[in-house]
């Protein structure tokens, strides 16, 4: 294999709907050079990147009304900030990869076509992914793009997690619970394994709980079930996504309301979870936590019992629990959160002690609870990272 220069590096894109998240790693080490994101992207588009010491950077002019156009103030900054920076890879974020992509790929026209294919299964987000991939492409040619993909570590699971009860020919056309969130739980399975090993050896409940959130049941380190299933609305209630609900509501949505199918999509994705039940007020649980009223106070509720349904769910599925582990951005700052879900749920085995709830350490269960409850930050840039160090690699032992 041939040594990757010490000034290349590795970029992670993480695109959204109108969001373009990233990070610049080194050759070597887990550390970012550069975090940043674009948010809004459109005619109120914001770009704001920190180099490795939190420091703002300033940012290169751009048009940040399309995803292209906030790539290019990005690569512009980064250039700025390392002159003679050479990339070696860059990794992507998917959100769906159907079936058959069970690891990460390198980008290949093929790759891309079947990608596309799978629009239809995630339409707010799939091509959206594929249009940074685009971007990257253009702006790096004969760059390796690593695709990355949020449902490959759910793959394995049993059948009776991966169908539907409807007629066999759909889950042969593709229609099965696929759940997300994968590079999240790939990351805290790992660190587990590094700091928790006794965990991963028994049955570990995952709380991604954040805008989107989604619990997975991990049994010896690998996903059996995952609250998440055909698409990211299942499930938990989100920021604006409404979760698990009856089918019937869509026909009703379909039969006596008269919305087309464009119109469900907006009210399912974009008007319901936290922002819905609170009638509006926000979407963000820290702006719940401080509006303290009834609004507020009814969307904190049902997520709150949604969490605790699934969990116990969760432990049904593997006989038992083990370990409780909360990440995203509510699991990772919420101590009110946290200690809610942990209410009344003695009878599994979970205790927390409050002092370290509030300080959010690391091990937050009490010396007296049977399980084991932590907190652990995910790093999904860095798993997006580890795959584009990989291919990189491998990439050039098969030209040397």
């Amino acid at each position: 294999m041939k040594d990757i220069d010490h000034s290349s590096g590795f970029l992670t894109l993480n695109a959204g709907s109108s969001s373009l998240k990233v990070a610049l790693f080194p050759t070597e080490g887990d550390d970012p050079l550069i975090t940043g994101r674009a948010e809004r992207i459109g005619p109120e588009g914001e770009l704001a990147l920190q180099d490795a010491q939190d420091q703002p950077l300033a940012v290169a002019p751009g048009d940040l009304t399309s995803h292209a156009g906030a790539l290019a103030a990005i690569i512009a900054t980064i250039k700025a900030a390392h002159p003679g920076l050479e990339l070696a890879a860059v990794g992507h974020r998917v959100v769906h990869g159907g079936p058959d992509f069970t690891d990460p790929v390198l980008v290949t026209d093929e790759v891309l076509d079947r990608l596309g294919q799978l629009s239809s299964f995630a339409p707010l987000h799939q091509p959206h992914n594929i249009a940074g991939i685009r971007a990257a492409m253009a702006a790096f040619p004969g760059v390796p793009q690593v695709a990355c993909f949020d449902t490959a570590f759910h793959r394995g699971q049993p059948f009776v997690n991966d169908t539907f009860a409807i007629p066999f020919r759909y889950y042969e056309k593709g229609v099965r619970r696929y759940g997300f969130h994968g590079l999240s739980y790939d990351y805290v399975t790992g660190e587990l394994e590094r700091i928790a090993p006794h965990l991963m050896a028994g049955r570990v409940v995952v709380a991604h709980l954040g805008n989107g959130a989604s619990m997975c049941a991990i049994h010896r380190g690998r996903s059996v079930a995952s609250s998440m299933g055909f698409s990211a609305l299942d499930g938990l209630p989100m920021g604006t996504r409404c979760g698990q609900i009856d089918p019937g509501v869509l026909l009703y949505m379909l039969d006596q309301e008269k919305l087309d199918t464009a119109q469900i999509r907006q009210v399912l994705y974009n008007e319901s979870g936290l922002l819905g039940l609170s009638g509006g007020l926000a979407s963000d649980m820290r702006s719940l936590e401080q509006a303290d009223n009834a609004a507020a106070h009814r969307a904190i509720d049902y997520f709150v019992f949604r969490v605790q349904r699934e969990l116990g769910a969760m432990a049904a599925v593997m006989g038992g629990i083990d370990g409780l582990i909360f990440c995203g951005g509510i699991g990772e700052n919420s101590r009110v959160i946290r200690r809610r879900v942990c209410e009344r749920l003695g009878w599994m085995g979970i205790e927390i002690d409050h002092g370290r709830n509030a300080e959010s350490a690391t091990l937050i269960s009490s010396e007296f609870s049977r399980t084991t409850v932590m907190i652990v930050k995910t790093r999904e840039d860095l798993v997006i990272a580890r795959a584009a160090r990989l291919a990189a690699g491998i990439t050039e032992k098969e030209t040397a």
